[in-house]
């Protein structure tokens, strides 16, 4: 039996993935949680076979609630749900330690061999994310800007890109304000932007914020 936790803040998708899951006799969703903070006091409290993350939390990203279930829980396979396209954020989440990476509009099919693929200690890579990480090998110099960035730049990037200040991000992220105003300056200069308006601004034309 393959005790699942999901972790999703809109009902109707956790209903969802219990009308795939629930008829299905090797798989069991033992726990539910609707915020970041619900999430990770589940995953100290118990063992779980598998996290199904969402992105998009009301008090935290879910890149921020994955970097800690990998710090807290390193072997704890999390596969990725989210409304957005693989473009947008796979690469990153695979990086940061996801397991695999499924749209909720993909088929059942689709999540339920994702689950089983995680669960047998394998990374799920679909056809469109295996071609991103292709492109990205043959052809670096072609990266988007926002592509150069490393994992924390990439993830404070996406917060200053939302409009967040920088005391405002070093509070969430347990950093000094001097440590991400370093970071900020890296990242305008890989960028070659100058302004907060800019990240904004380009954020918005790549379509990495709504």
């Amino acid at each position: 039996m393959i005790d699942i936790l999901v972790v999703d803040d809109h009902a109707v998708v956790r209903a969802g993935v219990h009308h795939i899951i629930g008829s299905l006799p090797d798989l069991r969703i033992g726990g539910e949680a609707a915020s970041a903070e619900e999430a990770i006091r589940m995953i100290r409290a118990q063992d779980w076979d598998i996290v199904l993350l969402d992105i998009v939390m009301p008090d935290k990203s879910g890149l921020e609630v994955l970097r800690q279930i990998k710090r807290e829980k390193p072997a704890l396979p999390v596969l990725i749900l989210s409304m957005h396209p693989e473009s947008r954020y796979a690469v990153h989440m695979l990086r940061s330690g996801a397991a695999g990476y499924v749209q909720k509009e993909a088929l059942a099919t689709d999540l339920l061999n994702a689950i089983h693929t995680v669960r047998g200690g394998h990374k799920y890579i679909s056809y469109g994310v295996a071609e991103l990480l292709t492109t990205e090998k043959e052809s670096n110099s072609d990266k988007a800007l926002h592509e150069t960035l490393s994992r924390r730049e990439y993830e404070i990037f996406c917060k200053l890109s939302q409009g967040e200040g920088v005391t405002r991000i070093a509070e969430a992220l347990c950093l000094s304000v001097k440590t991400v105003s370093t970071y900020r300056t890296r990242i305008l200069q890989k960028m070659n932007m100058s302004t907060n308006a800019d990240l904004i601004y380009y954020a918005i034309k790549e379509k990495l914020i709504d």
